[in-house]
């Protein structure tokens, strides 16, 4: 897909500029603006950079998230919850792991109804060149140094806690 061609202008400011005479000033309106493109951004980058490797950025989270348990396999249940996705989404990514050969699946032996995903030999090579790929270009936030990237974090942090992602400190 061909790069669009840059503006003369900052657009989200111009909208912002737009709202301000319409509404009256919101703040929150160019920082959601800001946040979704940004969004835009880097799932694009990240995505073509995984997209060799058969994957997108939710299914390379799930061999992630499975290369850090302890034994290289977690119930699906476990794989929803760290991911904060529907079971339905994670059932949609396993499956295609399963069938590009990153991922087995076997029944849970300690839940007699759920089922356990396991990375293969082959899905520990792919998230270890996925991983060197993206650490490479700073996953997409290369326009930032450490300390900001701490501080875009620490920004986002009460959003995710509000959310009720975690229970805070």
């Amino acid at each position: 897909m061909p790069k669009p061609l840059s503006l003369s202008f900052d657009p989200i400011a111009r909208a912002d500029e737009l709202w301000k005479q319409r509404w009256g000033s919101v703040p929150s309106m160019a920082a959601i603006t800001s946040v979704m493109r940004a969004h835009q951004i880097l799932l694009a980058e990240v995505d073509a950079v995984v997209k060799p490797y058969g994957l997108t950025f939710a299914r390379y989270e799930a061999l992630v998230l499975l290369t850090f348990s302890k034994s290289g396999e977690l119930p699906m249940s476990k794989i929803g919850e760290r991911l904060m996705v529907h079971p339905t989404s994670v059932t949609n990514t396993v499956d295609r792991l399963v069938r590009s050969g990153l991922v087995s699946r076997r029944p849970n032996p300690n839940d007699g109804r759920g089922t356990l995903a396991t990375i293969t030999g082959k899905g520990r090579e792919v998230v270890e060149s996925a991983t060197r790929d993206l650490m490479a270009m700073d996953f997409g936030l290369s326009a930032y140094d450490a300390e900001e990237c701490g501080e875009l974090f620490a920004m986002l942090r009460p959003l995710r806690l509000a959310a009720g992602d975690f229970k805070g400190d």
